[in-house]
């Protein structure tokens, strides 16, 4: 049964020319209102699919080994990442919402521009959707397996030192080597896995100084990008971004 229609709602009726009217003038709004964009804001529209995806770490901004070639802050460096992004029209840029959350450690959150929220997306991977191949959980139980132990053998070797060394230079020295045996080059936390489930799930390239990320992307066959070359690849795009926009000018321009 069809919904009834409210009693208080009347409808008129159409008059078949009156429809016709309505219809050319909205083509001409229509036409109006594209008339208006820019050749490449047409040009987005008619070829969605040659934007490019691109997945950041927050070791882009907060590192300060990777962040100097955009700024001596995060705050700045996000400026700048800012700066040459909003020239880019072929260029998507992605963060997992838990990879953003970890960015809000060391940017106040009044303090993060507007056009920041609009540049890069914030999108969780679908955990429930993708597949990961077996091999993955295979490689991941071995190297666990490794790891454990030489973190053992490292354990023993401490407390035979005891006799030699004082307590704390004891503890001091087995935490770090304890924490290179057990966490350098491999994903050992949820964020990590965000960021290459994401990687994966929208065919991206992986930007990350992460060794352990960069090791298992490279066995997921995900593309990657040292993190110091970041700031050079945005700045090859915007100068692939200008040629591409006076061209598309050029020939909106040639068709009017």
């Amino acid at each position: 049964m069809a919904p009834a229609r409210p009693e208080d709602i009347e409808i008129p009726t159409e008059d078949p020319q009156n429809s016709a009217d309505a219809g050319k003038d909205f083509r001409l709004r229509s036409g109006d209102a594209a008339a208006h964009e820019s050749p490449h804001e047409q040009f987005l529209k008619k070829s969605p699919r040659r934007l490019k995806k691109v997945v950041l770490d927050t070791s882009l901004f907060v590192n300060p080994d990777v962040r100097a070639c955009l700024g001596d802050t995060p705050a700045e460096a996000l400026e700048t990442f800012l700066f040459l992004a909003s020239q880019i029209g072929s260029l998507e840029f992605y963060m997992p919402p838990s990879i953003f959350d970890e960015l809000l450690h060391f940017v106040e959150r009044d303090k993060i521009p507007g056009e920041l929220l609009v540049i890069l997306h914030q999108k969780p991977p679908k955990k429930h959707e993708l597949k990961c191949p077996a091999f993955l959980l295979y490689e991941l139980i071995e190297d666990m397996r490794e790891r454990v132990n030489k973190g053992l053998r490292l354990a023993e070797k401490a407390v035979r030192s005891a006799e030699h060394k004082k307590p704390d230079e004891i503890v001091q020295d087995l935490r770090k080597k304890y924490r290179e045996a057990l966490r350098e080059g491999i994903i050992d936390s949820k964020e990590d896995v965000d960021l290459l489930l994401l990687a994966m799930e929208l065919d991206a390239l992986l930007i990350t100084a992460d060794q352990g990320l960069i090791k298992w992307a490279e066995k997921l066959g995900v593309k990657w990008l040292f993190p110091e070359r970041f700031k050079d690849y945005l700045v090859a795009a915007v100068k692939r971004t200008k040629p591409l926009s006076e061209k598309i000018k050029k020939r909106t321009l040639t068709q009017s």
